[in-house]
């Protein structure tokens, strides 16, 4: 690791930037004090503006996000053509971007809009970026709403996933019922974690809604139960990738905006993947085939994407490097980085 301190940088190439971040990890563990360098990273948090700003220029610089929002709105729009009366539960709310671009396409329906009703489950993070609660989100989108004509709701679910019960989700009857999760579950500990099993309970939970359709996007990735040698090995191949691909953006390596990016929105997932265990590792990823076998289990049969939904994706992709390539497989979609699956989006019903 001493050899190790003098090869790498947040500010050298993508291999030196992802090794500064996994020898912390590794040191954190060897120390143990895993929990308290991921702790301390959450911690020593930029102000509220400019954690926002950070998040804003991976946004931009690479599409990891934008397929998810992307794919999803295109699967939900595409179900509720005809509902007059629409309710969408997003489990990571975050900034409530993505349900501009759905109320502006719903704008435009024939035959005019329908109800628009959006239950938000909020997040640490995403509450500290905003710097406030979820009624900042529901004041924007309802504004936003209003300038389209869009007739709009907003129900804040201030809380983690993990504490979500039926009655916190505010379901109406007459509601046509969507449910996303962008790069959430990984978050909620399974059974390998906690007899609660919040991963497969919310699941449960959601199906037991009888949603019109569930958007599911995951890093594909197998970090879940792996012990800590494949673990490690696992998250330098995906972070390879992801580091290049950001890389291609074409930012200086001195960026200072995309060193904070990197150290504020990546840095903590790695160190949390090497140096964390227990219930003290929150980064859990599981690959497609294994959330499809829980989303068979809480008893929902997988919604075939269209080919409206792969339009949306391939015309999304266009703005990026043309390394980023999409992948039709099973009914879902892959999003790729040269040869290495990286996100896969889903739907279920």
């Amino acid at each position: 690791m001493e050899l190790l301190g003098s090869m790498v940088s947040v500010s050298g190439d993508p291999i030196q930037r992802l090794s500064a971040y996994m020898l912390e990890g590794l040191r954190a563990r060897l120390e143990r004090s895993g929990s308290v360098i991921y702790n301390k990273l959450k911690c020593e948090e930029p102000t509220s503006s400019e954690l926002m700003s950070y998040m804003s220029v991976l946004y931009q610089i690479c599409p990891y996000w934008k397929f998810a929002y992307v794919s999803a709105n295109a699967v939900i729009r595409e179900v509720m053509e005809n509902e007059p009366r629409v309710h969408i539960i997003d489990f990571q709310i975050a900034q409530g971007s993505q349900w501009m671009l759905l109320i502006w396409a719903l704008a435009c329906r024939p035959g005019g809009p329908p109800l628009v009703r959006i239950t938000g489950v909020d997040d640490s993070q995403s509450f500290h970026a905003r710097g406030g609660g979820l009624h900042i989100v529901g004041q924007k989108l309802a504004e936003f709403a209003k300038a389209h004509n869009v007739p709009f709701e907003f129900h804040a679910a201030a809380m983690s996933g993990c504490e979500v019960e039926r009655e916190n989700l505010g379901v109406r009857p007459g509601e046509a019922l969507a449910v996303n999760f962008p790069y959430v579950l990984h978050h909620m500990p399974d059974e390998s974690v906690s007899t609660q099993n919040h991963r497969d309970r919310l699941l449960r939970l959601v199906k037991s809604l009888s949603p019109k359709a569930v958007t599911l996007v995951e890093q594909e990735s197998n970090t879940n139960t792996s012990s800590f040698l494949p673990r490690f090995e696992e998250t330098l191949e995906y972070y390879t990738a992801m580091f290049e691909s950001i890389e291609a953006a074409g930012r200086p390596r001195n960026d200072k905006q995309r060193i904070r990016a990197e150290e504020n929105c990546v840095a903590r997932d790695i160190v949390n993947m090497i140096a964390c265990e227990e219930t003290e590792r929150v980064e859990r990823h599981e690959l497609l085939g294994k959330w499809r076998a829980r989303l068979s289990m809480a008893g929902f049969t997988q919604y075939p994407l269209s080919c409206s939904v792969t339009d949306a994706v391939v015309g999304m992709l266009r703005e990026y490097d043309q390394n980023y390539r999409h992948e039709e497989s099973d009914g879902a979609l892959y999003l790729r980085w040269k040869n290495r699956r990286m996100s896969s989006s889903s739907a279920w019903r």
